[in-house]
């Protein structure tokens, strides 16, 4: 089949746009140089002549049917030879004899041979269409990214093995074949974009190349995207296509777009323009829809819960921008980059506002839900594990808010400076963040902590949601970005904590009994210190049975700390104390607990089976899939 693009006939004057023709050195005797150049001219045109003739695509032979380059490679490459030497007669002949019937025969032959190279340069993409897609282009490549392809330096001809022993000898069958075809797609290119007949050229490259690429990309599941349709879609249908797009993309920067880019440089390594164009006409259309994908999820309902997706789309563009920018490198082609900036930005905007937004909400919580039994708080509880999550996107997270640093930064302790990513700037971005994510649920569990009626419970409801807190740090990527001095400040708040709620809950009990003395109290005096410990024991057990401690470390380290200022005291002023007031009739009244008693009354603390923590109605986001709200 033959297709033409070219118009049947270019005039005389557009060859004086031709570049200065390769002649071979001559004597410097002016007439001897005339007499040689048309000796010339008439040699070419007569030599050109029988080679185009012979395979000219009006010829009743068999030549019409056949492939110049399937048939016979050396003849393919007398017959490029031929044109380039008709292409210096004609040259010759329009600066020496403008009009000369030569040069009317030149130009016929000229169109002759131009549409055969149409024919074959068509026929070479069409027939070679999967040996030539992007993909097994980008194979063909050698791992520095430089080309491995054959090309025409040798326009003697050579054996199609000669060919390619110069690339090596582990070629596959298709890697062959779709190198022959890569050398002989650049040598038609060359010699029609030299002999003034590039657009026709470039038009049937284009004809085929566009629909490779537009394939492509439909294959990978990339469709036309509309800001309409992004906008309507619900979050489970946008997930599905945000990952499906996180598949594509980079199969169609690194393959799609890189092979076809290398596949352009290298059949139209003749002219800069052409290639500039002729890529830029085959990918933008589609590369710009591609890109603008993130921009449009970007500009779409905006949720806490979406900001893990946002976050990967960006750090996906962030990856693949040094190619992008490689591939796209052409004044031509800048919108694509401009494109996939623009969508950068846009994700790294919706990502600062979703922390924002994140953070307005916690300080908008208004909620009057109590922790049962002052245990960990629901809000503590979801916030931590968002916090965390953030975390593990830390190295992401870092490029968003590397040049934003959180509000009021000024309130911080010098202590939330001091971190192992303090010298890292984008590492102390993202520490700083997250860092006054977790100040400002700390300010949201002091006001919940004056819900509660009793001041010990608050304390405890304090150190119970600090030590949560701590343990999250502790046991995730958050020790890293926070660091050992964020650890060492809060744990010693938490200590500060215990010891308030202790004060607060056994004070009464610990100033029930007498302070140590030289000598002994009056049995009156003992008596009542025995009634009055037993009522305020009572009274503190009785309510603390209630209040639960779910870390067991600090349960234990609570315990340990009241008994120990606690039983030791008691069992001196018992064992005193008991012998003499033996003799009571009421002494079972009076003496209500014996040390065993108490020290088992005190391992009983903190063990309540009420619910471990209340929920809040605060609307917080979601972990991402794979990241579910941990509850211990």
């Amino acid at each position: 089949m033959s297709i033409h693009f070219f118009s049947s006939h270019k005039t005389l004057s557009s060859l004086s746009s031709f570049s200065s023709p390769r002649t071979p050195s001559t004597p410097s005797s002016p007439a001897f140089s005339h007499t040689f150049s048309e000796a010339m001219v008439e040699e070419n045109i007569a030599n050109a002549a029988t080679m185009i003739k012979k395979w000219d695509m009006n010829s009743p032979s068999i030549t019409k049917l056949t492939s110049l380059f399937l048939h016979n490679r050396k003849e393919a490459k007398e017959f490029l030879k031929c044109v380039k030497d008709l292409r210096c007669a004609m040259h010759y002949s329009v600066s020496e004899h403008s009009t000369s019937d030569k040069l009317v025969l030149a130009q016929t032959l000229m169109q002759t041979a131009m549409k055969r190279l149409e024919h074959e340069f068509y026929q070479t993409l069409s027939r070679y269409r999967d040996e030539l897609d992007p993909e097994s282009i980008s194979l063909g490549r050698s791992s520095d990214g430089s080309s491995s392809y054959v090309g025409d330096e040798d326009e003697n001809g050579s054996e199609d093995d000669d060919e390619l022993r110069r690339t090596g000898e582990t070629l596959t069958e298709m890697g062959r074949i779709s190198q022959l075809a890569m050398a002989d797609l650049k040598a038609i290119a060359d010699v029609m974009i030299g002999c003034g007949y590039g657009k026709e050229c470039i038009k049937i490259y284009k004809l085929a190349r566009k629909s490779i690429v537009d394939e492509g990309l439909h294959q990978l599941g990339i469709e036309h995207f509309k800001a309409s349709h992004v906008q309507k879609m619900n979050w489970e249908a946008l997930e599905h296509m945000i990952k499906n797009w996180l598949t594509a993309v980079k199969i169609a920067v690194k393959t799609l777009f890189s092979g076809e880019n290398f596949f352009c440089d290298h059949v139209f390594s003749a002219s800069d323009k052409i290639r500039e164009a002729c890529f830029c006409d085959i990918t933008q259309e589609e590369a710009l829809n591609l890109f603008k994908f993130p921009e449009l999820v970007a500009k779409s309902k905006k949720s806490a819960e979406r900001i893990f997706q946002l976050m990967e789309l960006h750090n996906m563009l962030n990856v693949l921008f040094p190619e992008i920018e490689l591939i796209f490198n052409s004044e031509a082609t800048s919108a694509v980059k401009l494109q996939a900036l623009s969508s950068m930005h846009k994700l790294g905007d919706s990502v600062r506002a979703i922390i924002s937004d994140f953070e307005s909400t916690l300080h908008k919580d208004s909620t009057k839900t109590q922790a049962v039994g002052g245990g960990i708080h629901q809000l503590t509880r979801s916030v931590m594990s968002y916090i965390t999550s953030l975390g593990e996107h830390g190295n992401i997270l870092a490029d968003i808010v590397a040049d934003h640093p959180p509000p009021c930064t000024s309130s911080f302790p010098e202590s939330y400076f001091e971190s192992p990513s303090s010298h890292n700037s984008r590492g102390s971005a993202v520490s700083l963040h997250l860092a006054w994510l977790i100040l400002v649920l700390l300010c949201k569990l002091d006001r919940k902590a004056a819900l509660y009626k009793d001041v010990a419970l608050s304390y405890l409801f304090l150190a119970n949601n600090l030590q949560f807190i701590i343990e999250k740090v502790r046991t995730s990527v958050l020790k890293h970005l926070l660091g050992d001095d964020w650890l060492c400040t809060h744990a010693k708040k938490l200590k500060q904590y215990a010891l308030n709620y202790e004060t607060m809950a056994w004070n009464k009990v610990f100033s029930s009994l007498p302070e140590r003395s030289s000598s002994p109290v009056p049995p009156e005096v003992a008596k009542d210190c025995f009634r009055r410990f037993s009522a305020a024991f009572e009274e503190a057990y009785v309510k603390q049975t209630s209040w639960i401690v779910p870390n067991r470390k600090l349960r234990d380290e609570l315990k340990a700390s009241i008994a120990k200022k606690l039983a030791p005291a008691y069992r001196e002023f018992y064992d005193e104390y008991r012998v003499i007031l033996s003799g009571e009739k009421i002494l079972e009244l009076l003496v209500r607990f014996g040390p065993d008693d108490l020290e088992n009354q005190l391992s009983d603390l903190f063990h309540s089976s009420s619910i471990l923590g209340s929920f809040s109605s605060i609307s917080l986001p979601r972990s991402p899939k794979g990241c579910v709200p941990h509850q211990k």
